[in-house]
Order: structure tokens, then sequence, then C-alpha cells
């Protein structure tokens, strides 16, 4: 993570965050898979589930993946939250290449 956009995380929990929110804690950046209490400064949402029990991998990401957060619109938003509901919408995946850090 850029260390410009590095922020301390809050003095108290909020009672509720929604799952699917991203946050920054220091000098890391993770998403919040269920709705639960945290202290994360929070940046953005993801429309995908990272936990479905429905799916036929219930939990999308896995320990060490990387992930790229890509700023989108409203609409598109949308969209892909409505494609994940149908089971339509498929995240990319990218081999870790020499240097990725």
């Amino acid at each position: 993570m850029d260390e410009r956009i590095a922020t301390p995380r809050l003095e108290s929990p909020r009672t509720k965050i929604t799952g699917g929110s991203v946050g920054i804690a220091g000098g890391q950046t993770g998403i919040y898979p269920i709705d639960s209490p945290g202290v994360w400064q929070l940046i953005g949402r993801t429309p995908v589930p990272l936990y479905d029990p429905q799916r036929e991998t219930p939990i999308l990401l896995k320990a060490g993946n990387y992930i790229v957060f890509k700023s989108i619109g409203e609409e598109e938003y949308r969209e892909i939250e409505e494609a994940a509901k149908k089971g339509a919408y498929h995240c990319k995946s990218y081999p870790k290449k020499e240097g990725d850090d």
C-alpha cells in the first residue's frame, strides 16, 4: 500500500461495518467479509461478496492473495452487484510476478 494514504485505526470501534467495506489500518488495507464491528478507516466497498455459503467455493479470497482496488462509478457498482447475485460475475485472477510485494 502507498504509505501516503496510511492512517491509524479509530480510537473506538464502530458497532457495525457493512460486509464488503474496504478499509485502511496503519499501512494495510483489508475488506470486511461480513457485517461486523471494526476500527479501520473506511475508503470504499466492493460489490462482490467475499463470503457466500451458496457458492461452490464459499470464501472468495485465500491467504496470500494480492488484491488490486479499482475505483468504479455507481452504475458499474450496481451492474457488478447484480451479476454477482446471479452468479454471473467472476473476479479476474493473475499470478504473482517476481518482485511484487
